[in-house]
């Protein structure tokens, strides 16, 4: 049986769209990367916890906007910023 033509281009969409997204995040690591890099060398410490509320209270104002679950962007927005954190931290112990 063939597939159904118009799940497979809400498919084919997601697939772009989760493609999109590891590319941003890719990105979005190299900077926050050399962030990372710049603490170390300057001393500063490897979590700024204002920045952090201020920028998860910015990213859930944008998905409400967006129409998409504020608590939901909330936590990936938290596990991307204790990825980012940890990956301060080790630069901080080269």
């Amino acid at each position: 049986m063939s597939e159904d033509p118009v799940l497979a281009g809400y498919r084919q969409s997601i697939d772009n769209i989760d493609a999109a997204m590891i590319h941003i995040l890719a990105e979005r690591f190299r900077i926050t990367q050399a962030v990372g890099a710049y603490k170390a060398e300057h001393a500063l410490p490897p979590s700024d916890p204002g920045r952090e509320e201020r920028q998860i209270a910015r990213l859930r104002r944008l998905a409400e906007e967006a129409r998409l679950d504020p608590e939901f962007s909330e936590k990936f927005l938290r596990f991307i910023i204790q990825e980012v954190i940890r990956h301060h931290e080790n630069a901080q112990k080269r």
